[in-house]
């Protein structure tokens, strides 16, 4: 087939996907609080809101491995709408009973499908055109995941954590019964939206159904002029070094990338920034990554290599985490928001870096680099238990991103060139992929 034009149709509807993507995964910087509030719970109970997304990437990653290789990339991600369907649903039966397990349970069986659609969808991006137009259409999917999370913050977070300071207040000083009323009534917020979104996962499913996706060979790649170059694979993907090295830096790069998004809120409460004021603060961190992946479309790799823009976001970060803890109110915030700039050059660089030349391998590996997405349900519970810890001085709870950035820098530099245990190094990376 015509590589310079077949692929623009499937990319259109990876847009969607992705769209879908950041909506629904970004919500949780708007969960947690509204969770928090009217479900009566403390920092560390509110921050399993991401534990449970997360998990599922965790659990669900290798499995879905398996499912891609029978259905094939097009009805795997028709199955992963299915199931993110199912998991919004259990939604409406958890607000009426203010149950947090069945809400938990929920946020895992979404998960789960996103993990499926991730694995299928995160490979295909890099495989379906030539590589050395991966950075374009990287650059497009980054673009449209962030605008979904903007999208997901200003519509949500008017509906859930509009006047939560009122809530907080009427709250304060009444009796159990009329305090469960009133949060009762509060929790029911969550009904009309998640309908809309189940209706409109299972609508995508049917499309995705009917379309004409083509499905890929990824044991092959193409380059512009439309030549083939097939790749032999080595008999493990554990055999790659710079693969299990990239898992590693996926995971740390979790906390760069949710705490500043997923925690702002609850770090901004414990400032004593009110929340008619912090609800926005998530929003402008995707703003921030926004003006990233924008940045990251022109800059790589014309301008910066992929490791080197590993490497510079980490050298970044390390100054603003330390700003952040040795700085008081808003501009410790500040700090943490503009972390939300280098923290979109992460997940494409380490999967440009990780993934590259598996071959048959591609579908596990993707799967192992999906797995390490858990650190994003893992480090925000540390975050919120270092903050319970902390109260008299909450900024201590950043200090957790120091390590995380530290490992990135390494594997900008060093990790991503083993190519064998025998530490030979790796040929130069050039494609890439944005979460």
């Amino acid at each position: 087939m015509s590589r310079s034009k077949s692929y623009v149709y499937p990319m259109i509807i990876l847009g969607i996907l992705f769209f879908v993507f950041g909506f629904i995964t970004w919500v949780n910087g708007i969960l947690i609080p509204y969770f928090q509030i009217c479900l009566e719970l403390s920092n560390t109970e509110a921050f399993m809101v991401a534990s449970a997304s997360y998990a599922a990437y965790f659990f669900m990653a290798i499995p879905s491995a398996w499912v891609l290789k029978y259905t094939g990339y097009k009805k795997g991600m028709v199955l992963g709408l299915v199931v993110m369907a199912i998991g919004t649903v259990l939604f409406i039966p958890a607000a009426y009973t203010r149950t947090y397990p069945v809400f938990l349970t929920g946020l895992f069986i979404t998960g789960t499908g996103l993990a499926l659609l991730q694995t299928a969808a995160n490979p295909y991006v890099a495989i379906v055109g030539p590589v050395e137009a991966t950075a374009q259409r990287i650059g497009f999917m980054g673009l449209s995941n962030k605008i979904a999370g903007i999208a997901s913050q200003r519509i949500l977070g008017a509906i859930f954590l509009l006047n939560a300071d009122s809530i907080i207040a009427s709250i304060t000083n009444v009796s159990a019964a009329e305090r469960a009323r009133i949060l009762d009534e509060y929790v029911l917020k969550v009904i009309n939206p998640y309908l809309v979104i189940t209706g409109i996962l299972l609508l995508l499913a049917v499309m995705i159904f009917f379309s004409k996706m083509p499905e890929i060979n990824e044991s092959e790649r193409a380059l512009d002029d439309g030549t083939v170059v097939k790749k032999s694979p080595k008999s493990s993907v554990l055999q790659y070094p710079y693969l299990v090295l990239g898992v590693i830096a996926l995971f740390v790069s979790a906390a760069c990338e949710v705490i500043p998004i997923d925690g702002i809120i609850v770090y901004s409460r414990s400032l004593g920034i009110p929340l008619s004021q912090a609800r926005h603060f998530s929003e402008y961190t995707l703003y921030a990554m926004l003006f990233g992946y924008l940045a990251s479309i022109i800059l790589i790799p014309k301008y910066l290599s992929q490791q080197s823009a590993l490497m510079v976001c980490a050298v970044i970060g390390i100054g603003l985490t330390i700003g952040a803890y040795l700085s008081n109110g808003m501009f410790s915030i500040y700090c943490l928001i503009l972390m939300g700039f280098g923290a979109a050059w992460l997940w494409g660089t380490i999967w440009g870096l990780a993934i590259r030349d598996l071959g048959k391998h591609t579908k596990m590996g993707a799967a192992l680099l999906l797995m390490s997405v858990v650190g994003g349900g893992i480090f925000p519970v540390i975050f919120g238990r270092l903050i319970d810890l902390n109260p008299a001085y909450s900024q201590t709870a950043v200090l957790m991103l120091i390590p995380c950035f530290l490992y990135l820098f390494f594997y900008g530099m060093w990790g991503h060139k083993i190519n064998s245990w025998k530490l030979a190094p790796a040929a130069e990376p050039a494609v890439g992929i944005i979460k």
